[in-house]
Parts: structure tokens; C-alpha cells; sequence
């Protein structure tokens, strides 16, 4: 027989209640005799000691008292319980103004909920993930370790995991730091709700991509701060538009080694460029790697903030990373590289909001990344999504007869199709949705920018899976190209 989900109370229970609420709702007001128990019992057609049951919980309760001889009344100076009429409620007290702010961000950036579908975007091959090995690495946690970590911890993080990605950070981005620098957030959204809390006062100006994120522009409008959208072009954020165009902002979020979403690579000369803002502003520059492990050329670009800088802008970076793409969402871990005297003050505000991240979970990691895991899963997580990038950009072009074709990337988790800017490419996403497919809009990440056009998320998915959705986005993706060639074609 299938399992109920949910049984209903036992009878002795329900008896007590109904009782209870005949009492409550006056319909046995006070100093009432109560049916005796044998009659009451067979009227309801259970057995006396249920119903006994229940009166004796009600005379426990102060509902009932018994009279020897004479039965079980409703206590006579029981006070009225009978309901009033509901009265037309008073509004809520409203929130603070910080507290609106915070509560409007749900009409700038929804996070998504459900279970990912195909081209969702940021999500990553969770299905390869050694997941017997992280249970292993967790077993061989002593008694006496695992004791330590059940205490209240340092709100910065577990030292073995902060020395383990500063290491990881040298070897794989070149980012020079040590473990004093390190941050251990609950993702990269904590990360950068921190940097606008300790950073920015209500009414500063900070300067972000256009199209970017929407997860930055919610944490910022957050705490106050005025976003301000600069340019994306062929060589990542226009800072010297931005800059002449906003002269007051404070601060500047930049994906520059693959622009989310577009997946430009940020050039040199405008690395450099921004580091030269830092110093002559006296600004801070918040790179955002979300998902720079994934580079599948010969040649991998550092982190912006692994650059050389006599002049001393690359001290005013604060580098931003998760292990949400590199391993998986679930995790919930994540870091903020800091200058020194930053740190303590972030650790504060890290404890006020969760105290730390879990002691177990930041002392496998440590050891997954130590001992070489965190390596061998990206190796293999490189030469699978190259792969299954080949089999979208293949299977659209063969489900359109050759009309959606999507450049190939040497980086990254997605693809971009653009199509004209002012195109209607939230209309067409929406039918998409409707076909079982998530094709996130352009339009979705854009402040001012006209840019519009398709993300196409390949990464979390099976090449089955991947077909399938092709199957069905690409009519319509090849009915609106009809109307609106894309750009170049």
C-alpha cells in the first residue's frame, strides 16, 4: 500500500478538539454539563476510554472540572472565548527606508527557483560531481576535529581554507594574496552585499556594466547606492565614458575576464585604464570572476587583479569568486579577496549577518582544494563543456536547417546570439518558456543598453537534453531571425 503523507490525527485527538472548540466557540458555554462519557461515546462511535482521554486533557487544561457523582461540567468561571468579530486589521507597520530598498530588490532580480532546464544559464554539470569523495573527505574528519568545528569559528573563515585559496588563487589566476586577505562568504551575493554595506553610503555612485548583472544592481540598490550603467563594447566596460560620465561614483563592478552577459574579454588597455581610475579616484574596482575558471584555449588570462601596478591601483581591487560554478550552487561557499586593514571590518559584518559558513563544509573544501580535488574536477569539467558547447551550436544549426548558427567561445558557461538592438527579444523567450525552454532575453540584463538578443546556458546540461531544447527553441528562433537578421549576418 502506498505511505500516507499525511495520516489524520488519532480519534482521542480529534475528540479533544472538537470538544475544545464547542467550548471555545461558546456552543458549550460555561458551567455546561457534558454528555456523559458513556453515551457521548456511542453517539460518536468510539470506545468510552477515548472520549475519557479527551476529558481528562480538557480537565488538565482548566476546560472541564468533574463533579463526583455527578459528571464533567464546563468550568464555571471559564471567561468568555467566543470570538469576536473580526475587526478590519490595521496596516503593517511600514519598514525603514533601508528595509523598502531591500524589500524592492524582488522587482529587480528574482533568483531562480525551480529546477534548471535547458539553456538555462549558470548552471553547472552538478551531475559529474565526486560526491562519494566529498562524503570520504568528510568521514575521515577525527572526533576531535569535528568537535572543534561544532563550535562558533572565526567569522572570516576556517584557516586552513583561507590558506588553501590563496594558494589556489597564485596557481590558477595569479592572484597574489595570503590568507589574511581572504574572506569566506556564503557565495560571491554575499560577497557583494558586504561591499556595499562597508563601502558605499546611501547616495553614492557606482559604475556598472550596461548590460551586467542584475544580482549587483539588487545588493547595491540595497544599502542606497545609485547605479550608474556604462557601455559594453568588443573590449569589455567603456571606462572612459563611464568615468566622464559619472565623475562622482566611489566604485566600479567589472566582469573583465568574461563579461557577464556578453562574454567579452576585457582588453589591457582598458585593464589598465581602470586601475588608473582606482588610484586617481581614490575609487575601489570589485572584479567579479564568477566564472573565470573556465577558459578553454591555450592561453588563460589572469584575474584583473593579478596585475603588476607600481602606481598602486591594483590595491584598490577587491576580488570577488565562487565555488558555486566550479563545483556546484549547493555549496553555498564563495570569497572576497581584501587589502589587510579591510578585512577585520568585513569579518565583522560577516558574523552580525550569519555569524560564519559551516565548520565541516569549509574543512572539506580546504582539503579538497589541498589535496588536488578541486584540479581534477575543473580538468574534467574543461574538456566536458567545450564538448557539449559543440554539440548546441551543432544541434541549433541543424534543428534551423542551418539559420541559428552561435559562434563558438573559448570561455565561459554560455553563448550569446544578438540579434538588432530594440528587437523584441523578451517576447520571444517567453514562448520559449512556454515550450520548455529557458532562453534567457538580453534585454533581461540591460539598464540604458539597446542590445538585445539570446543566452544560450549549455554547461548543466546533457547532450540529449541539449538537442531536445533545440528541437523546440530553434522554429522560433529562426521565425524571429526572419524578421530580425542578426547583426553581422
Amino acid at each position: 500500500m502506498p505511505r500516507r503523507t499525511n495520516p489524520d490525527p488519532p480519534l482521542r485527538l480529534q475528540v479533544y478538539r472538537q470538544l475544545r472548540a464547542a467550548i471555545e466557540q461558546g456552543s458549550l458555554p460555561a458551567g455546561a454539563r457534558l454528555p456523559p462519557s458513556r453515551a457521548h461515546a456511542v453517539t460518536l462511535g468510539v470506545s468510552r476510554n477515548t472520549v475519557l482521554w479527551a476529558l481528562e486533557r480538557l480537565r488538565a487544561e482548566g476546560y472541564v472540572v468533574a463533579r463526583v457523582g455527578d459528571g464533567s461540567y464546563v468550568a464555571p468561571d471559564l471567561p468568555p472565548l467566543r470570538q469576536p468579530p473580526p475587526r478590519r486589521s490595521a496596516p503593517l507597520p511600514a519598514l525603514s527606508r533601508r528595509g523598502q530598498l531591500i524589500a524592492d530588490t524582488a522587482q529587480r532580480w528574482q533568483p531562480p527557483l525551480a529546477m534548471a532546464m535547458p539553456f538555462r544559464i549558470g548552471a553547472p554539470e552538478v551531475a559529474s560531481f565526486p560526491f562519494a569523495l566529498w562524503d570520504r573527505l568528510t568521514r575521515q574528519l577525527g572526533v576531535a576535529e569535528r568537535q572543534a568545528l561544532a563550535h562558533y569559528l572565526d567569522p572570516a573563515g576556517l584557516t586552513a581554507l583561507r590558506e588553501a585559496i590563496a594558494q589556489w588563487l597564485w596557481a590558477s589566476r595569479g592572484v597574489r594574496c595570503d590568507a589574511g586577505q581572504v574572506l569566506v562568504c556564503s557565495g560571491s551575493q554575499q560577497a557583494l552585499d558586504l561591499i556595499g554595506r562597508l563601502l558605499l553610503d546611501p547616495g553614492d555612485e557606482v559604475m556598472v556594466e550596461d548590460p551586467g548583472y542584475p544580482g549587483i544592481r539588487a545588493a547595491l540598490m540595497g544599502h542606497g547606492a545609485r547605479v550608474r550603467p556604462v557601455a559594453v563594447d568588443d573590449e569589455g566596460l567603456a571606462i572612459a565614458e563611464g568615468a566622464a560620465r559619472w565623475p562622482r561614483a566611489k566604485l566600479l563592478m567589472v566582469s573583465p575576464t568574461h563579461q557577464f552577459p556578453t562574454g567579452v574579454r576585457m582588453s589591457l588597455k582598458r585593464r589598465l585604464a581602470l586601475l588608473d581610475w582606482a588610484r586617481s579616484h581614490d575609487g575601489w574596482v570589485v572584479e567579479d570572476d564568477y566564472d573565470g575558471e573556465f577558459q578553454y584555449g591555450a592561453h588563460r588570462i589572469p584575474a584583473l587583479t593579478s596585475l603588476l601596478d607600481p602606481a598602486g591601483g591594483a590595491a584598490r581591487v577587491l576580488h570577488v569568486g565562487t565555488f558555486s560554478k566550479t563545483l556546484h550552487p549547493g555549496l553555498r561557499l564563495g570569497f572576497v579577496v581584501l587589502p589587510h586593514a579591510l578585512l577585520p571590518a568585513f569579518a565583522a559584518a560577516r558574523a552580525l549577518a550569519d555569524r560564519h559558513a559551516p565548520g565541516e563544509q569549509q574543512a572539506v573544501l580546504a582539503r579538497f582544494i589541498a589535496e588536488g580535488h578541486l584540479l581534477r574536477h575543473l580538468n574534467r569539467m574543461r574538456e566536458l563543456y567545450p564538448q557539449r558547447q559543440r554539440v548546441l551550436i551543432q544541434a541549433l544549426a541543424d534543428a534551423s536547417g542551418g539559420r541559428v548558427r552561435l559562434a563558438a567561445a573559448e570561455q565561459g558557461l554560455h553563448l550569446l546570439l544578438e540579434v538588432p538592438p530594440g528587437s523584441d527579444d523578451a517576447g520571444l523567450s517567453n514562448r520559449a518558456l512556454r515550450a520548455g525552454v529557458a532562453l534567457a532575453p538580453l534585454s533581461r540584463y540591460a539598464i540604458e543598453s539597446p542590445r538585445r538578443g539570446w543566452l544560450f546556458g549549455y554547461a548543466g546540461f546533457g547532450d540529449a537534453a541539449l538537442a531536445q531544447a533545440a528541437q523546440r527553441v530553434a522554429p522560433l528562433l529562426a521565425q524571429g531571425l526572419r524578421r530580425w537578421p542578426a547583426e553581422g549576418a
